[in-house]
């Protein structure tokens, strides 16, 4: 397209934040250590995780660069990056998590398909950008609109880069009309993240921000939008990213049996043992007290749809006995799951300092505000595909060594 260009090779891929995990190099997806997620309530760009299906797309003239929407509407338009720059802007804190955060876990349990996550496939930034509802009257389509007098029911996202899932086409995906023209639902074609233009790695000049939503629906780099009657018939909505029960092979699977995944499960991790790491035998000195040891245990939790953290529990004991953790978001704000003061499409931290025997399992699990909770075990939610591990999250330590 005019102005933004998907590259056919490598050759010309922005530069990345050395600590960062490597988890495939062509096309790049990485990871940032599991403490700096829990470093600080909004996570840094450069330590944000990368997850992509292509070469990186490159913008050769921002002037010309413009978005064409078309579809089931009356009055096709198109966009330049001027024009959506010109609408209202909004900020939304949201937390974007890939739907295979936690994969390498999953497949110990039994081998599934997919780049190997740990726990650091998700980040929270603060987007800023028009509101898609905004854009969408623009060309005669009201909000709280479910269905255009065309038959339109979906929104489709056309991306520019090419992916070897597409047969070298673009990545695309869509979400319901219906979600699209709610002003309340904060989908975004976001320009900026954390305060900055958009990096490469990111998306820039433009994306989509579907908050509570597994990040596949975030479409980077946006070349079209299009307003069909049926959902996104591209390789990532009809061929993967969807949940299928362990009984499930690649031998026995009926892509048509499922829908698309849209929101994602509840979710928490532990991220960071403080002290922890850093003992060794004979430095435990005055922390070590008749076998027990200080620590404080940090980490994350989350759940799709906007729905708030109502409780994250903690157990040092291998699940026999639960602590409840305590959460928060912004410095100096309590938080309430569901609270207006609270960012409602964004993830909570939570800490909890306690002693620990000195050979334990630590475990979180979290529940959100609708009293959705993790499952205990993995075997029960394993997939072939490897997503939504959402199984509670297990920390194995002894003093001087923990399997973080």
């Amino acid at each position: 397209m005019p102005g933004l260009s998907g590259p056919s090779d490598y050759s010309q891929e922005p530069s990345r934040h050395p600590c960062l995990h490597i988890n495939a190099k062509e096309p790049f997806n990485a990871e940032p250590p599991r403490s700096a997620l829990v470093s600080s309530y909004v996570t840094p760009v450069e330590l944000f995780f990368k997850r992509n299906h292509g070469p990186i797309p490159l913008v050769d003239d921002i002037e010309r660069y413009c978005v064409d929407i078309s579809g089931l509407i009356e009055t096709p338009k198109k966009l330049y990056f001027r024009d959506i720059r010109m609408l209202p802007k909004y900020n939304v804190t949201a937390t974007l998590q890939c739907a295979g955060n936690r994969r390498t876990a999953m497949s110990i349990t039994r081998k599934v398909k997919g780049v190997g996550w740990d726990v650091s496939a998700i980040g929270n930034a603060v987007w800023g950008g028009a509101k898609l509802a905004d854009i969408l009257e623009l060309i005669g389509v009201p909000k709280l609109t479910s269905c255009t007098q065309s038959g339109g029911k979906h929104i489709e996202f056309v991306s520019v880069d090419k992916c070897e899932e597409e047969n070298g086409g673009p990545y695309k995906a869509s979400i319901p009309l219906s979600q699209a023209t709610n002003p309340e639902a904060d989908v975004l074609l976001a320009y900026e993240m954390n305060g900055e233009p958009l990096n490469r790695d990111h998306g820039y000049p433009l994306r989509v921000i579907v908050p509570g939503v597994i990040g596949a629906r975030s479409v980077k780099w946006l070349d079209s939008i299009n307003i069909i009657a049926e959902e996104c018939q591209g390789f990532f909505m009809q061929k993967d990213y969807k949940m299928f029960p362990p009984s499930v092979d690649w031998g026995n699977i009926n892509w048509n049996t499922r829908k698309p995944q849209m929101d994602f499960p509840v979710q928490s991790v532990i991220c960071f043992l403080e002290d922890m790491q850093s003992i060794k035998p004979g430095k435990v000195r005055s922390l070590c007290i008749h076998g027990f040891i200080k620590v404080r245990i940090s980490g994350y939790a989350v759940s799709g749809g906007g729905r708030g953290i109502e409780r994250v529990d903690v157990s040092i004991d291998g699940g026999k006995t639960w602590m409840e953790a305590t959460r928060f978001q912004k410095t100096g704000i309590p938080y309430i799951a569901g609270g207006i003061s609270n960012d409602k499409w964004a993830w909570v931290l939570f800490e909890l300092t306690v002693d620990i025997p000195q050979s334990t399992e630590i475990i979180a699990k979290a529940v959100d505000s609708a009293a959705n909770v993790q499952p205990e075990k993995v075997q029960d939610i394993w997939n072939l595909r490897g997503i939504l591990n959402t199984s509670w999250h297990r920390v194995h330590v002894r003093i001087g060594h923990s399997n973080m």
